[in-house]
């Protein structure tokens, strides 16, 4: 059987120029660092610490909590600046087809995926850096899923088009949970490199991680999806939103206190990510 070899060097993953690299590690570490304190904040929420109230544990709450801690301009625009570089790391993955996925149907929707994460990345760095400039609205304000849920419902078929969406929120939540059970989140980082003595708790907390993630995007489609059938866009919500679904339930602090360590570990494994994630490019 011939081999062409020229074909086969184009498909092989070459060097990444070292400045995506580092744009791909910032990003994920400001990543880890933003889970971080949305677990730790929701944990507080769960068990009434610090008078934290679950309206005060979204993402957008924690640039505001950073902004408030001493040197707070500084960090939260160190913050902001890894979330830009998260955001341009995806939309290269996302363009530049860099881990090979394709133009069948899977490998586009995975590209897809990456644009989204960029682009929803790119906001939160956006909004990082009006409160760093101080131009920042400090009032909650309508969250970003129930402005979208407006836009879609507002549209010829909207209800339709939110039902579709919930759909894929709920889609990327089973997702988190097959990343999850199958050990896919394992693939990119080199295993070998981890101290022995460490690498089994890292690993773990990946897992556990994932799971939360999972818990928190199933909540978000399932409201998206009442929005959807209800027309009412007031029923959409992010995360802030799951954290309060959950506290009202059964058992609520204790679900809620569950998924802020989940998500605390989730940012831990970001930083697993960070340091030990092979990058590549085409």
């Amino acid at each position: 059987m011939d081999i062409n070899i020229s074909e086969m060097a184009h498909r092989l993953p070459s060097p990444q120029p070292e400045w995506v690299v580092r744009f791909a590690r910032v990003g994920l570490a400001a990543k880890g660092i933003v889970y971080c304190l949305v677990g730790l904040l929701a944990f507080m929420a769960a068990f009434e610490l610090g008078g934290e109230g679950n309206q005060e544990a979204g993402k957008q709450d924690v640039f505001r909590f950073i902004l408030e801690q001493p040197f707070g301009q500084a960090l939260l625009a160190l913050v902001a600046v890894g979330m830009a570089c998260y955001a341009i790391w995806r939309l290269i993955q996302a363009i530049k087809d860099t881990d090979s996925k394709g133009t069948d149907t899977k490998g586009i929707g995975t590209r897809i995926g990456y644009a989204f994460s960029g682009l929803v990345y790119a906001s939160f760095a956006f909004y990082a850096a009006k409160l760093v400039l101080g131009s920042g609205s400090s009032s909650q304000g309508e969250d970003s899923r129930q402005m979208l849920a407006r836009e879609l419902l507002a549209q010829p078929l909207g209800q339709w088009l939110a039902g579709a969406v919930a759909l894929g929120i709920i889609g990327m939540g089973i997702y988190q949970f097959y990343r999850a059970f199958s050990g896919k989140y394992k693939k990119k980082i080199k295993e070998s490199e981890i101290k022995q003595e460490v690498k089994g708790t890292l690993i773990k907390a990946g897992r556990v991680g994932y799971f939360a993630r999972g818990v928190v995007w199933l909540i978000i489609g399932y409201m998206f999806l009442r929005a959807a059938l209800e027309a009412n866009a007031k029923e959409a919500g992010g995360s802030q939103s799951a954290f309060q679904f959950l506290e009202n339930s059964i058992y609520g602090s204790y679900l809620l206190g569950a998924v802020a360590v989940g998500l605390i570990c989730y940012g831990i494994f970001m930083f697993v990510r960070a340091r030990y994630e092979v990058i590549r490019s085409t």
